[in-house]
């Protein structure tokens, strides 16, 4: 992923709360007849290893987990609030006209080994955590003991387990940061006028981005 300096998110903490708010990854596997992505809801367990270990589950149907080569490496791609920005939004475009449109996005790419898991007890503790995870804001939140002990059972024999230790992380949040404090403040201006919960999600972001390294001057240019 490109990232300059301006946008880089390299803060673990932060990658990890990418992944818990935009919990719906892509998984990009290889097969015989190349690169394959699917999508699918991860976990991401932040006690294990340097850099967590990410868990999720698929259809036993599903070739990913039969074809991807064992314990060769996965991509994982978590995408998080984007907006399109206005270039009529700048200051800078009454001073000068210098501007052009731009997009702003927030992602995080995690790589690793591939591991698979066909242990009912493993898929089991698996579907509770998610469920209980998205659950836990619900007045009358489901658990996985509400079903028919003999309906779940049937359930967990129809999918496989996996996970992803994460070997390596790339965060990005492109959020206005190079541009001047008087453009990013039109941006706000914009997206606030512009409504809806999206737009407004990304003007908090260009307001408050996460705290990052001085871009340098080639990357001001170039983001």
């Amino acid at each position: 992923m490109y990232r300059p300096l301006a946008f880089r998110l390299d803060a673990l903490h932060d990658q990890h709360e990418v992944m818990r708010r935009y919990p719906l990854a892509t998984l990009v596997t290889r097969s015989a007849d190349g690169v394959v992505a699917n999508h699918i809801p991860f976990m991401i367990d932040a006690a294990r290893g340097d850099k967590g270990v990410l868990r999720a589950h698929v259809a036993r149907a599903n070739p990913l987990w039969s074809t991807h080569p064992r314990d060769t490496e996965a991509l994982v791609i978590f995408a998080g609030i984007d907006h399109y920005i206005s270039p009529s939004w700048y200051a800078t475009k009454r001073e000068t006209g210098k501007v052009v449109p731009t997009w702003n996005y927030v992602a995080v790419h995690a790589w690793g080994p591939l591991s698979v898991f066909d242990d009912p007890e493993w898929l089991r503790g698996q579907v509770g955590a998610l469920t209980a995870l998205h659950e836990a804001d619900s007045a009358a939140p489901w658990a996985v003991t509400d079903a028919p002990e003999d309906f779940v059972a049937g359930q967990i024999k129809a999918i496989v387990g996996i996970e992803v230790p994460i070997a390596r992380i790339e965060g990005k949040v492109k959020a206005s940061q190079n541009r001047p404090q008087a453009d990013r403040e039109g941006v706000v201006e914009g997206l606030n006028a512009r409504g809806g919960e999206r737009a407004s999600s990304m003007a908090s972001l260009v307001a408050c981005p996460p705290a990052r390294k001085k871009p340098t001057e080639a990357s001001e240019k170039n983001g």
